[in-house]
């Protein structure tokens, strides 16, 4: 079994390269300032969240590409209206 997911040092970078890669594939919902990398299971993921919950995961592969996920880990989609508050308790 592996560990909880947890929010790594922000990377602001990566949160904005999925995010324009979320809106070029025509994304409508508005990402929230709690969307950022978390790391699960030795990987590391970007997760776009709004209220609505789960918007996109983008897996970041060894030399920085990012790559959406159409099924993600279930425990990467485990957000509540706290946004993220549960990965940080982890």
């Amino acid at each position: 079994m592996s560990s909880p997911p947890y929010v790594i040092a922000p990377d602001e970078d990566l949160t904005r390269r999925a995010l324009a890669a979320w809106f070029r594939t025509g994304g409508i919902d508005q990402p929230s300032k709690a969307s950022g990398v978390v790391r699960y299971g030795g990987l590391d993921y970007v997760v776009l969240v709004s209220t609505r919950g789960v918007l996109a995961v983008y897996r970041v592969n060894n030399d920085g590409w990012l790559r959406r996920l159409k099924r993600w880990p279930p425990a990467l989609a485990r957000t509540d209206s706290a946004k993220f508050r549960w990965t940080l308790s982890a």
